[in-house]
């Protein structure tokens, strides 16, 4: 069963959101300087690159990164392509087949950015109503392929439309050779305790062209990657 990795990797050259810590990795020990072991130290916001947003990001009284329950953060997720739209609100979310889907993943034309170290404000995003959508939908977790589920204006409604209910968010996903369909998202993110948030890595399992395969074996060394 294919896996597709779609995490970002963390390094100086991925953007950040305006205002955030920059990313910053230095070596804090090297075999090169006469060291025993190479160590580096780090220094990254906690939304730095993909990561997940918990209800305490917009709330003092909301659950913690390290109170999520796993099988939140683990299961059916399906991907759906909005090529197109700035701005997905309602309208353009009812067009899709996200009724009865716990995990929503958007692609848009946002994962052409990743190639580029610098932010770019016009990311597509997700407006109030479409967060309201979201929520009447039963969704349970929502990802996005930049770096915020919503525009850079914005006030904070959507997250808190989405966290208020308990509706995760991930965000700064890479999506660009992912196909439209149903996989397994596997979503774990640094348990920080009373975190606000975390770096996770995300991957995604199978998907529409692995229908009819075999599962994975994990008696097997054959475990393809993306």
């Amino acid at each position: 069963m294919r896996i597709h990795d779609i995490t970002m990797p963390l390094s100086a050259a991925l953007p950040i959101y305006p205002g955030d810590p920059p990313i910053v990795i230095a070596p804090w020990l090297s075999i090169a300087q006469g060291d025993l072991a190479n160590v580096s130290h780090l220094t990254l916001g906690s939304h730095s690159g993909t990561h997940l947003d918990p209800p305490r990001h917009f709330s003092d009284a909301g659950r913690s990164v390290d109170e999520i329950p796993l099988e939140r953060l683990i299961g059916p997720a399906l991907v759906l392509e909005i090529a197109d739209a700035s701005l997905i609100g309602r309208e353009e979310l009812s067009r899709l087949p996200i009724k009865g889907a716990e995990r929503v993943l958007l692609k848009t034309g946002n994962s052409q950015f990743w190639q580029e170290s610098e932010f770019h404000p016009e990311y597509a995003a997700l407006s109030a109503d479409g967060a309201r959508f979201l929520v009447e939908s039963g969704v349970k977790l929502i990802g996005i392929d930049y770096l915020s589920v919503e525009s850079p204006g914005g006030s904070g409604e959507v997250h808190r439309t989405l966290l208020d209910n308990d509706v995760l968010i991930l965000e700064g996903i890479n999506l660009a050779d992912v196909r439209p369909g149903e996989y397994e998202l596997i979503c774990l993110p640094l348990k920080i305790k009373g975190g606000d948030g975390a770096p996770v890595r995300a991957l995604l399992r199978g998907g529409p062209e692995n229908r009819g395969e075999p599962g994975f074996d994990p008696h097997s060394t054959k475990w393809p990657l993306a």
